[in-house]
Parts: C-alpha cells; sequence; structure tokens
C-alpha cells in the first residue's frame, strides 16, 4: 500500500494511508479566497467551491481492453484544475480530499 505524504502550506505534513485504483487520484485542494481583489472578506457561505488542487497520490492507470494500462497524465505533487463538481470529497483526520477520475480532470497547472 502506498503512503501518500501532503505537504501544502496550508496544513501540517500528514501520513495518509491511501492508493487510488485505476486512473484516479487524490486531490488536496486549495484554500478558497478569503478576500476579494477589492478589500471584501467574504464569510464561507459565499467562497467559490475551490477548483485548483495538488495530486498527492496516483493510480496505476486505467486498464485498457488489450489487458495493459494506461499512462498516466499527471504525477504526484502537480497542480492540476478540476471541474467545479467533479470528483468525490473524502475526510482523513478532519483535512478534506478529493479522489477524481483522470478524465475529469482540465489540466495541470505550469
Amino acid at each position: 500500500m502506498a503512503t501518500a505524504t501532503a505537504t501544502t502550506p496550508k496544513k501540517s505534513k500528514a501520513k495518509i494511508r491511501f492508493k487510488p485504483l485505476d486512473d484516479r487520484i487524490l486531490l488536496e485542494p486549495c484554500e478558497a479566497e478569503e478576500v476579494t481583489a477589492g478589500g471584501i472578506v467574504l464569510p464561507d457561505s459565499a467562497r467559490e467551491k475551490p477548483q485548483r488542487g495538488h495530486v498527492i497520490a496516483v493510480g496505476p492507470g486505467k486498464l485498457l481492453d488489450s489487458g495493459e494500462r494506461g499512462q498516466m497524465s499527471v504525477k504526484m505533487g502537480d497542480e492540476v484544475l478540476y471541474g467545479k463538481y467533479s470528483g468525490t470529497e473524502i475526510d482523513f483526520s478532519g483535512d478534506k480530499y478529493i479522489v477524481i477520475r483522470e478524465n475529469d480532470l482540465l489540466g495541470i497547472v505550469e
């Protein structure tokens, strides 16, 4: 079983024992903006759901009809964009993560 370590500035280092299956990816969502460009502080209910996250763990790839595994286009540590309502939110020790399929990703932030 793979062990992934979350290393983003918003949270302390936490060991997560989670291995995604097939073409699934474990993401740690970035925090939503708390202040607008004009300086207005937003309450939790008015914040946009984040659409950006960091890849924490990656599955082995989709099983193809030929019996081989497809290559994943993301790797651990990548920052990605995903659809607003994509994936499944899960909770590990009070920290929120998203499990998402590779085809639900919109792109890699460079």
